[in-house]
């Protein structure tokens, strides 16, 4: 062994070993790097998402802001599936209606999986509420790919609505469509959810000017909201108008502000607007005059029945 390593000990100080020597090392740690990557790679691009932000999803089919988006126009139908009396032939989440997607829990009288509120604890300490449904909104938002902060914050809107509102059983679903399609779960504008569902920046919808389909609404607020002294702008992730935001506006997270650019908030403000008039959401005509009544467009009140009818679909997978 002694002659051995000598001898190659003085090959290697040869022109020949100069070369040949590195690169057999060389060689060799390209194939421990290969060996190491084959194993490591997989397993970083499984890694769960972060739940604490959203990460850039795509617009939604409405192709970012809508022209009208925001809650407060008058009812209509006409939609695809609507009878001759404006009923429509189903509710979204299967063709017997119904309420999809429910959180974990008991069930409801109405058939639908119900849950009970967080404790009161959770809010006498000044913690987030909905962070309550934390591991079921990670499941549902890697599933869905919505943000899990945002799942946590519609999940949480209906189980106060089961709560102080019984008979409009809305669904959570319902909330995560109107999210999708108003923001794409308050990702619009470059904006990203921040772990306390605050959107940074805020989002601000076009100038309700009167321009390009939009309606004109001259400023209500002095640009309290939508930083416009001029016009009226739709705000936050759920896109409310600043007169609508002040007659409906709920403080969910219990942090002493209700804004409309924070994804509690703006939740259950929506679900409050939508099952306002004593409306039974499990009932198609009520629901679609919900939907309508939050923006009267017709091919838009069809995006979010499409997209509450993925989500109800795919949450039950």
């Amino acid at each position: 062994m002694g002659r051995v390593g000598r001898s190659t000990a003085a090959w290697a100080k040869r022109p020949s070993g100069r070369l040949i020597v590195p690169a057999v090392i060389a060689a060799l740690l390209l194939g421990a790097a290969g060996a190491a990557g084959a194993y490591l790679v997989p397993q970083a691009l499984q890694a769960a998402p972060s739940p604490s932000a959203s990460p850039g999803f795509p617009l939604g089919a409405a192709g970012g802001l809508p022209s009208v988006g925001q809650p407060g126009g008058v009812t209509g139908s006409g939609l695809p599936g609507v009878d001759p009396n404006g009923v429509p032939g189903g509710l979204p989440g299967g063709p017997t209606g119904g309420v999809p997607g429910g959180l974990p829990g008991t069930v409801a009288p109405t058939g639908a999986v119900g849950a009970t509120l967080p404790p009161t604890g959770a809010v006498q300490t000044g913690g987030r509420p909905a962070d309550a449904l934390a591991g079921w909104a990670g499941t549902m938002g890697t599933r869905l790919g919505i943000p899990v902060v945002a799942v946590q914050a519609y999940g949480y809107a209906e189980l106060v609505l089961q709560r102080t509102t019984p008979a409009c059983r809305l669904s959570w679903t319902t909330l995560a469509a109107l999210g999708k399609i108003e923001s794409s779960h308050g990702a619009a504008n470059g904006a990203v959810l921040s772990t306390d569902g605050t959107a940074m920046p805020p989002i601000f919808g076009l100038p309700l000017d009167g321009k390009g389909g939009r309606q004109l609404i001259p400023d209500t607020d002095r640009g309290a909201l939508d930083q416009d002294t001029t016009y009226d702008r739709a705000v936050g992730p759920l896109q409310f108008i600043p007169a609508t935001w002040n007659s409906y506006k709920v403080d969910a997270d219990n942090n002493g502000v209700a804004d409309p650019n924070d994804i509690d908030d703006a939740s259950l403000t929506a679900a409050t607007y939508l099952c306002q008039g004593g409306r039974d959401l499990t009932k198609p005509e009520a629901w679609w005059d919900s939907i309508l009544s939050y923006n009267a467009v017709r091919p838009y009140a069809q995006k979010v029945f499409d997209a509450a009818n993925d989500y109800g679909r795919r949450s039950r997978g």
